[in-house]
């Protein structure tokens, strides 16, 4: 599996499994597939509700701790970095890990600051390889990196072949900071996987057009998290490494990119107040 280097030095795989809108009874299933198929990068947050089956999965493999890259964020929760810590906490041991290899901040909103401290101090204290965020925008992500002693180490956003965020990625390049793709086929929208750009991309490499999204992220450098529950639509996310995009084809998906979200802004005001103030239970 081909890696990123993080600000820190730790290595990422370029290529996870996702989990998000995975039910929680389907879970444990979809990893344990996913690590069959050589997935060892997994994405999951307290807001996903599956923390606990993705950490049976992981038990169950068998596979050595070290062999596995394991991500999980933190919730809009009371402010206080005290109540960071013990939302880390909760998420460690649903997932039966003393560690973990990265931990984001899911929403740019509260009291991210206090949270961010006490997430600094659990990265000195060895408890997490590296931190960082989700959904900042770049004033935020950049207000956050002036204002703390550890830089983010990964953001992750939105990115897809129609909301393409090469501006966020040249910022974050600079700063240090990699992105990392949520919602790498858009769900689906705007018909992406019937759409004739890459549709015929996809025929003159004998790939699908899910094969050739995430390549086409890889080549940008995203760190890229697919999810599925299909064991055979696993395998085939993971089978992107035998093929290379042309400068044509990549200068063709860069036409597709609208600048819009498909899907919500972060900076709406409804939005701020909607996810802003949704508390999960422990």
């Amino acid at each position: 599996m081909q890696t990123v280097t993080l600000n820190n030095g730790v290595e990422m795989p370029i290529l996870g499994f996702g989990v998000y809108q995975i039910p929680p009874e389907q879970t444990e299933q979809a990893v344990t597939d996913a690590l069959a198929a050589g997935y060892r990068s997994i994405d999951t947050a307290s807001a996903y509700r599956n923390e606990e089956a993705v950490g049976r999965a992981i038990k169950n493999s068998g596979l050595p701790r070290e062999e596995l890259f394991i991500t999980t964020k933190l919730w809009v929760q009371d402010p206080g970095e005290a109540n960071t810590k013990r939302a880390f906490e909760t998420s460690t041991r649903k997932l039966g890990l003393d560690h973990l290899d990265l931990y984001l901040i899911h929403q740019p909103y509260g009291d991210v600051y206090s949270e961010w401290r006490a997430m600094q101090d659990l990265h000195r204290e060895g408890r997490i390889n590296a931190i960082g965020v989700s959904n900042f925008h770049a004033d935020r992500l950049v207000d956050l990196i002036d204002n703390n002693e550890v830089a983010p180490a990964v953001n992750q956003i939105e990115t897809h072949p129609f909301f393409q965020r090469t501006t966020d990625q040249e910022l974050m390049r600079k700063r240090g900071v990699r992105i990392e793709s949520w919602g790498p086929f858009a769900e689906g929208r705007n018909n992406l996987f019937t759409h004739p750009v890459l549709s015929d991309i996809a025929r003159k490499h004998g790939k699908s057009v899910a094969q050739v999204v995430l390549r086409w992220l890889v080549q940008r450098d995203v760190v890229v998290i697919p999810k599925s529950v299909r064991a055979d639509r696993m395998k085939e996310n993971i089978d992107i490494f035998d093929f290379e995009l042309t400068d044509d084809q990549m200068a063709s998906i860069a036409t597709l990119d609208t600048g819009t979200s498909l899907f919500f802004d972060h900076r709406d005001p409804a939005m701020v107040s909607r996810l802003g103030t949704v508390r999960l239970p422990e």
